[in-house]
């Protein structure tokens, strides 16, 4: 199939030709005629697989045979309530690409920033209002938000809302718009909560799904690196500088931990910065345009800040730490070799990491390719390297029975390794 032989209005056929969009991907073929006939629908589909265009082209081309000339009154016809910042600002600048031949108006609002420029557009008028819940929920208390004139209602990365907490301000939201809207719901997850989000507030909606989670892109190539906790950042260092690479996204398990790894990472002469939710909305931004113009090398992100990173050709990922939810493990590295590029994801497993690992191997029924040849190994035989000394042979030996014991969530009081 071609956008082509999905019946679009010449000005959004036009956006995408130039944009080189010939072949829809699966989710694209599967969801942009169901909600070109105006039907609910529910779409599960993992990062990386065209997801937002499957929404964004069928709306913009209904909403341009509504709006037509740019002379009628704006009102918001098309909600799209996301979770991070940074996603909502993918989504409108896809919007506007899309709909760069129409008088189609999008405004991305979100919190963090001053409302004022934010309010003044929204007097203005949009068609199309792309909002994070807390800000959107605000601004309509306030009276700048009316709903009344929604045709489409998108939420979007379903699952993430509801890890953030954000399924009940979903839940007020979706009762402030009118009952004969069309709503969309993509997740790259179904938990229960999401499932009953759906069965409670879509009407008779369409299911599609393609790239089931557990599943990892054939173009993106998998390795492992079984290192001591220790020398990680040692062994970063080691394999950006000897394959020189550029333009690497590496994900951190906490805040704390991205920070000290750009700061090894920039102590050695690399061009690294980080995202997490600490930073200012206006720091993320910066940072990010700043790696997708390749001024920043290394961009070190944690999960929920990474959500919104939508890069073409993201050659490398990095998995500094191993998450302890293997799902992750499957967003993370989806988001290199997307599009029919190549990609490399590199896994880096500490002793104690290595439950993790089974269970990623576990859940996409594929074993990584072990490295095996690197200078930071896990160390073997340390009792034979020990000093001797009573005192030290025991507190040793106390050590290694409690890590044994211990998971790494249970060590509390012990220093961080980052």
């Amino acid at each position: 199939m071609q956008f082509q032989d999905l019946d679009l209005l010449r000005n959004i056929q036009q956006a995408l030709t130039e944009e080189g969009y010939e072949n829809p991907t699966p989710i694209q073929e599967q969801a942009i005629p169901i909600i070109m006939e105006g039907t609910d629908l529910v779409g599960c589909a993992q990062t990386g697989t065209g997801k937002t265009a499957a929404f964004a082209i069928p709306i913009l081309n209904l909403l341009h045979r509504i709006v037509g000339s740019s002379k009628k009154v704006k009102h918001i016809r098309t909600l799209i309530v996301t979770p991070t910042r940074e996603l909502a600002i993918q989504i409108g600048e896809s919007f506007n690409t899309y709909g760069k031949y129409t008088n189609i108006r999008t405004l991305v609002i979100f919190g963090g920033v001053n409302q004022t420029p934010q309010v003044d557009q929204l007097k203005k008028g949009v068609d199309v209002l792309i909002a994070t819940p807390g800000r959107l929920l605000d601004l309509h208390k306030q009276g700048f938000i009316d709903l009344h004139h929604m045709h489409h209602l998108v939420l979007d990365e379903a699952d993430q809302m509801l890890d953030m907490g954000f399924i009940n301000d979903v839940k007020k939201i979706i009762k402030l718009t009118p009952d004969n809207r069309q709503t969309l719901l993509f997740s790259a997850t179904m938990p229960l909560a999401i499932r009953e989000l759906a069965d409670t507030f879509l009407t008779q909606p369409k299911y599609v799904s393609v790239a089931p989670i557990s599943s990892t892109a054939e173009t993106v190539q998998q390795k492992v690196y079984f290192v001591e906790k220790e020398d990680k950042r040692k062994l970063l260092y080691h394999i950006i500088r000897n394959d020189k690479l550029s333009n690497v996204l590496v994900f951190a398990r906490t805040k704390h931990g991205a920070d000290n790894v750009v700061k090894a990472l920039k102590k050695n002469g690399i061009n690294a910065e980080a995202i997490h939710g600490d930073k200012s909305q206006s720091a993320r931004q910066r940072v990010l345009d700043g790696f997708k113009n390749k001024e920043v090398s290394v961009l070190v992100a944690t999960d929920i800040a990474a959500r919104g990173i939508d890069i073409e050709q993201l050659p490398f990922v990095i998995n500094f730490d191993l998450p302890n939810i293997p799902e992750t493990y499957v967003h993370r590295i989806g988001r290199t070799g997307r599009a029919g590029n190549t990609g490399l994801a590199l896994s880096f497993c500490g002793k104690d990491e290595k439950p993790y690992l089974q269970d990623i191997e576990k859940l996409t029924r594929q074993k990584l390719k072990v490295v095996e040849d690197h200078p930071f190994p896990w160390k073997e035989g340390e009792k034979k390297e020990e000093q001797p000394g009573a005192k030290k042979d025991f507190r040793n030996k106390n050590k290694n029975q409690s890590k044994s014991r211990k998971s790494p969530e249970s060590k509390k009081n012990k220093k961080r390794w980052y």
